[in-house]
């Protein structure tokens, strides 16, 4: 008989568990256990239910625990088919994914985007569309475009490729040297800071003044040189659901059409449905040349990304090599890919993008309704169901706080506490400065759990205001 451990005795102290041999994010804290998970309920090791309000990060478009997903993760690897190298194999579950998302009810074929790349993240998309862009004008004999220009204030991945068309300044800062020197940016399409508006600027005009400085910038770099320009339609954890102004796309598209420069879009946070179309772009009235997609794509089931490619680029490659100088090992991996065509499939057979562009106008009222008159919050802005809040001090001004005030983060955790989960984001404005948080719930989501979500959220920021408000008055 096995033996047990004995009893501690009266008054004796339990021990501390051993410290993670995780490498977490911080060696600080330690996040909280997840114990179990279905729909929006996250629950935790304490026994405490959390709503999980974000997604993670934008990522659960199904919520948790599907049980069809489930049973088409469990059928694939009963399978066998657990692992197959892409170079020589290919597997029905990659095929009839990619086929779903090019040809299916709200695919990008509608778009002339004709062949689907899978790979294991948002990073990984981004550094396939850059060599894949790049490859484009080899292949057309055009090897001095060596250049890539995208926006400031915005964040395309954690990979060194990635991450050098990125300008989330607190993620680039240990790794300066890293930095490629054919990588450079323009402003951000940012209107809520970056437009004239204490001189009434409209949005066309800031729109406009911004698709002239694109055009000035690739002029002064010399257009023959410039390989693409990289942006998210709307832009994501950088500075919180952050949409164009009118018109800057169909501006950003024909200046780039003007040079034959390729537009990459990045819809890794934004697209999917979460926007209450399938790809965000649709909403802008233009066609990418690349799109990169993940998150909401495979809505957290497995680790997946990818990107939709335009025929145009198609063409090229298949005329020249005839082979795209790019791979990884778990690229078109067959579990996550019947994972996410299960997804997939069940988002189009409820209509839950329609669902979300619903919800999403019923959250934005919430919103506005809760927060438009709090002291604190600056401006409400997103679209379907990813909606940012960004926090200020002076709302006439829109001046941010100082870093050191950490708005975002004392937000999160309140409302952490009351039992829902946001996503915060620091740096907002410039970098160094701005707070923000992002609401974005699964695209099921009712009307009564967004009432529960926000009401909860109007609790935490009354209770920080009044923090913030003491600590001033002392």
């Amino acid at each position: 008989m096995a033996e047990t451990e004995p009893a501690p005795l009266l008054g004796e102290s339990t021990p501390p568990p051993p410290p993670s041999a995780l490498f977490h994010r911080s060696l600080q804290q330690q996040p909280a256990k997840v114990i179990s998970a279905k729909g929006i309920y996250l629950t935790l090791d304490t026994g405490r239910v959390v709503i999980d309000a974000c997604g993670g990060a934008a990522v659960a478009s199904l919520g948790h625990g599907n049980e069809e997903v489930i049973q088409a993760v469990a059928e694939q690897m009963k399978s066998g088919v657990s692992y197959v190298h892409s170079l020589t194999y290919t597997t029905d579950a990659a095929e009839e994914l990619a086929r779903h998302l090019i040809d299916g009810p709200q695919g990008g074929g509608r778009f002339g985007l004709t062949r689907a790349y899978f790979v294991g993240s948002g990073s990984e998309a981004m550094d396939s569309a850059l060599k894949l862009a790049r490859q484009y004008f080899f292949e057309l004999g055009q090897r001095g475009r060596t250049k890539l220009v995208a926006r400031r204030q915005a964040f395309h991945g954690s990979t060194v490729g990635a991450m050098n068309v990125s300008s989330n300044v607190p993620r680039k800062v240990p790794y300066a040297n890293f930095q490629l020197d054919n990588i450079s940016w323009v402003s951000p399409a940012y209107a809520y800071q970056y437009s004239n508006w204490q001189r009434g600027e409209t949005e066309e005009e800031f729109a406009q003044k911004l698709v002239s400085s694109l055009d000035n910038h690739f002029q002064r770099i010399g257009p023959d040189k410039v390989i693409a320009f990289v942006a998210e339609p709307l832009v994501g954890a950088t500075s919180g659901c952050t949409p164009a102004p009118r018109g800057y796309f169909k501006g950003v598209r024909e200046v780039c059409d003007k040079y034959s420069i390729l537009l990459i879009l990045d819809e890794v946070m934004c697209g999917m449905g979460r926007t209450g179309t399938m790809f965000a772009f649709e909403q802008e009235g233009i066609v990418p040349d690349i799109v990169t997609i993940a998150k909401g794509l495979g809505g957290g089931y497995a680790p997946i990304a990818g990107m939709l490619v335009h025929q145009k680029v198609v063409e090229v490659v298949k005329k020249g090599t005839s082979s795209f100088n790019h791979g990884h090992t778990y690229q078109a991996h067959p579990v996550a890919c019947a994972a996410t065509l299960a997804v997939q499939r069940i988002i189009a057979r409820d209509g839950m993008i329609d669902n979300c562009a619903r919800m999403g106008r019923v959250l934005h009222a919430l919103l506005v309704e809760t927060f438009a008159q709090a002291k604190y919050v600056g401006d409400i802005r997103g679209r379907g169901l990813f909606w940012g809040l960004e926090f200020v001090q002076d709302k006439a001004l829109r001046n941010s706080f100082p870093p050191g005030v950490l708005f975002a983060a004392r937000f999160q955790a309140i409302a952490f506490e009351l039992g829902v989960a946001i996503y915060p984001g620091a740096g907002t404005y410039n970098g160094t400065r701005g707070d923000h948080a992002i609401v974005a719930p699964p695209y099921n989501i009712t009307p009564d759990e967004l009432i529960k979500i926000v009401d909860t959220l109007k609790l935490a920021y009354d209770r920080l205001e009044k923090e913030i408000d003491d600590s001033a008055s002392e």
